[in-house]
């Protein structure tokens, strides 16, 4: 080890041992990450419920009888779905897999002659991991069939009913709480992650402590890295009792790998600290970077990540903003790994699109913060 990396390894141990310094007198960081990340995880985790509209559904028509599209022109001009006909359940599969629809209504190949035979029945295939879609769409498609089903005996009193047999993928317990909980895991780094780093520099910013940091050989790269690592091992401790409290009180199953569920976490909390640089070199105030962070840290995490609304069942430019933020693709990580297991293809886009936004926020950080008092 040369003279010159021994010295920036020593400045950065004694900056991070600072840190920690601060960190021990100051009882609200320890409270906002440990504690709070408990605090929201029980008190939000049981009791989030809403409908929803425009859900993409794929439609397998097997049998092209008029009848047959009769018997789903329910789905035609609705409010509630925008459906997708293929021409296979392989298709259809695809689309799901790729998150381009919520379900996959099935008619099987003899549907026409079974109504004939009062024996007819569709499959409904469900995308578990949004248990509020999910059973929405179940409920919206009974209606649907069960007007079908009124018609068909009005006009065709020797015709017989039509039967939806359901299926969920993805999340066996139909719990709503298994699709909650990684939300709530997201909106919790993204707390731990923006709001933290950009108070404590702020913080240091007001009382003028940077000032006797500038005077030191301490480089302006050295500076936020050790920011970075303290609040990181901090956030990432707040990270393992969410893990722990997904697991062990709701039962969530983990699905996927966990080593890419930690490195899709040290991702995106990579961003959340760099946001939250950027935040406090921009302002420099400890009032001013809680409403900026609360306008583009958190706000933004909760309401447009697809935490609350599904992205697929938004207007098109809502959907288009909400997937310039980095919080949506830690989202549907979050989602996918619990959930649904490794889809490699996902996982190699989302944490590419994190690495990215994370190196992007770190070098904003490093060109606004300057070695100066202004």
């Amino acid at each position: 080890m040369t003279e010159k990396v021994r010295d920036i390894w020593r400045r950065l141990m004694a900056l991070s041992r600072k840190e920690y310094m601060e960190l021990k007198r100051d009882r609200s960081s320890i409270l906002i990450g440990a504690v709070l990340p408990i605090v929201l995880i029980l008190i939000m985790g049981y009791g989030i419920s809403l409908d929803v509209k425009n859900v993409p559904i794929a439609v397998v028509l097997s049998d092209a009888s008029p009848t047959a599209q009769q018997s789903v022109s329910f789905l035609d001009g609705s409010d509630y779905f925008s459906p997708r006909y293929v021409t296979s359940f392989t298709e259809g599969e695809k689309l799901m897999k790729e998150r381009e629809v919520n379900a996959i209504l099935v008619i099987p190949p003899n549907f026409a002659a079974d109504i004939a035979h009062r024996n007819a029945d569709m499959q409904l295939i469900l995308y578990g991991v949004d248990t509020t879609t999910a059973n929405s769409v179940k409920g919206y498609v009974e209606s649907g069939i069960q007007a079908i089903n009124a018609s068909l005996y009005e006009g065709h009193a020797s015709h017989g009913i039509v039967t939806v047999e359901s299926r969920i993928w993805f999340n066996d317990a139909n719990s709503s709480t298994w699709y909650f909980v990684p939300g709530l895991i997201m909106l919790i780094m993204t707390l731990v992650g923006v709001f933290l780093t950009a108070l404590v520099m702020a913080r240091e910013w007001e009382r003028g402590t940077l000032e006797s940091i500038f005077v030191t050989p301490v480089r302006i790269a050295e500076l936020l890295a050790a920011k970075m690592l303290t609040y990181f091992i901090l956030a990432m401790f707040g990270f393992f009792l969410c893990l722990l409290s997904a697991r062990f009180l709701y039962n969530i199953p983990l699905h996927g790998s966990l080593s890419v569920l930690f490195l899709a976490t040290v991702l995106y909390l990579f961003v959340a600290l760099g946001i939250g640089l950027v935040i406090s070199s921009a302002t420099k105030s400890q009032f001013l970077s809680c409403q900026i962070a609360l306008i583009v840290g958190f706000l933004p995490s909760l309401m447009l990540s697809g935490f609350i609304f599904d992205l697929h069942s938004v207007p098109d430019w809502v959907s288009t903003i909400g997937h310039l933020l980095p919080p949506t693709y830690y989202l549907e990580l979050l989602k996918t790994l619990f959930l649904a297991g490794d889809n490699w293809v996902l996982i190699g886009k989302n944490c590419g699109i994190l690495a990215i936004y994370g190196l992007l926020f770190f070098l904003l950080a490093l060109k606004m913060t300057k070695k100066r008092v202004e």
